[in-house]
């Protein structure tokens, strides 16, 4: 355990010199995102759209997520669930919800041969509460208590077959308290996120400093200090820790911040003497590791950037 903490001081040492351009700010992806009970909802044959800021979804994928019975006849669009009922008609603003007209700001309409509805008269007219969530793009319908890779669903592994790599870090098998040893990994993908860790992760994607073309590992997170630490199993069959750099911190203002984790760090050849015959780039890491927990499992997300 203190080699690590050694590599929280020597990083931080190395980044509190590092003097950037420009200041670094978090663009909202344009990709809008649908959560339901805090689950990411995929839609077949059409991702969500915004119009006149109201987001429309395709007809289907919306209302099987919220557990209603869905028909489409003709021009009519159909919803039931329990007692209540909604009906769409294509091209109008006006709805029947429960059997009573109701006027909407947005109608129901074709998007390249698909057939979209608006997302919040839906789920609200089902029962459910829908709020919008500026800084990932994302819609959250219903509960958003996060659940944990194991509560969405997913399976532990035995850590046997990953072990190759934890040779030379076998810290890294044992909680931060050393309470814990760790004899399972949980495989998971970014479309999994997001899951409750030590704090909850919302998300990650990769960022660029565009002056140094540095790229980074930008994780969103909810926490009132800072980022969790990381570590990055490579092809080279070795693993790189990394701890979120300070300076690049950005507090998005709803109990959320954005980490920045570097991909390639001089002290892989200062501290362990890992030589690199070119900077680590982000196709080499086979899986990112989240560090800490509670849970009695490795987290590992399998890098949707590696390629082949």
């Amino acid at each position: 355990m203190k080699k690590w903490i050694t590599v929280l001081l020597v990083g931080a040492l190395a980044f509190s010199t590092f003097q950037f351009a420009e200041t670094v700010e978090a663009a909202s992806s344009s990709v809008i995102t649908v959560l339901v009970d805090a689950r990411k909802v995929k839609f077949q044959g059409g991702d969500p759209v915004m119009e006149n800021n109201r987001v429309q979804v395709p007809l289907r994928g919306i209302g099987e997520a919220l557990g209603a019975k869905v028909d489409f006849s003709e021009k009519n669009v159909t919803y039931l669930k329990g007692e209540k009922s909604i009906v769409l008609t294509l091209g109008s603003k006006v709805a029947v919800v429960d059997g009573q007209n109701v006027t909407m700001d947005t109608a129901a309409k074709a998007v390249k041969g698909r057939t979209y509805v608006p997302l919040r008269f839906v789920s609200e007219n089902l029962g459910e509460s829908v709020s919008w969530d500026q800084v990932g793009n994302w819609v959250w319908i219903g509960e958003k208590e996060i659940p944990t890779l194991e509560e969405a669903g997913l399976k532990t592994v035995s850590i046997d077959p990953y072990k190759k790599w934890f040779v030379n870090d076998e810290d890294l098998l044992q909680s931060p308290g050393g309470d814990i040893t760790y004899e399972k990994v949980l495989n998971f993908g970014i479309t999994d996120l997001p899951f409750k860790h030590s704090r909850d992760i919302y998300s990650v994607e990769l960022f660029t400093e565009l002056k140094y073309k540095v790229t980074y590992l930008k994780v969103r997170s909810k926490t009132n200090t800072r980022g969790g630490n990381l570590f990055y199993l490579t092809k080279k069959t070795d693993i790189r820790f990394r701890h979120p750099v300070a300076e690049m911190s950005i507090d998005n203002g709803d109990g959320t911040k954005y980490s920045f984790y570097s991909v390639w760090s001089a002290a892989d050849k200062t501290l362990y003497d890992i030589v690199d015959q070119r900077p680590l780039e982000i196709s080499d890491i086979e899986y990112i590791g989240f560090y800490g927990g509670t849970q009695d499992y490795i987290p590992l997300m399998v890098n949707p950037w590696k390629g082949n």
